[in-house]
């Protein structure tokens, strides 16, 4: 939890780095809140429109949903930069997602690398 928080404390700071702890730790807790939220939709949406799931609840669900997203997403961006930056990648490197079928992937790849050792032109090792 205190992974999160840290992420969420650092909101939008795009410089210096992020261990993989940090990164897979706030993906981690953003994973268990959208569940949960998806959870309590379900719940709101079958007591306000029944068995169906459509009417008010649900869409107080989707608003849920909307308000974490937004919440969230510049920090999400922001721990995705810092991450690269800690194995020495520029910031740049975010939009290798964009790219059709790899780009995806090959962005996860870089988010399971270890750490460039020492200090890089981002600054220390946030392991030492």
């Amino acid at each position: 939890m205190n992974w999160y928080l840290k992420v969420l404390k650092q909101y939008a700071d795009f410089s210096g780095r992020a261990r993989r702890t940090e990164y897979w730790m706030f993906a981690l807790f953003n994973i268990l809140v959208v569940f949960a939220l998806f959870i309590i939709a379900t719940i709101i949406g079958a007591i306000a429109g029944g068995s169906s799931g459509a009417g008010a609840g649900a869409v107080i669900g989707y608003i849920l949903y909307i308000i974490y997203g937004l919440a969230t997403i510049i920090p999400s961006l922001a721990v995705v930069v810092r991450r690269l930056h800690d194995i020495g990648k520029g910031g740049g490197w975010i939009f290798i997602s964009f790219v059709p079928l790899i780009g995806g992937i090959w962005l996860l790849i870089l988010m399971f690398l270890d750490s460039e050792a020492g200090e890089n032109r981002f600054g220390a090792n946030p392991k030492d």
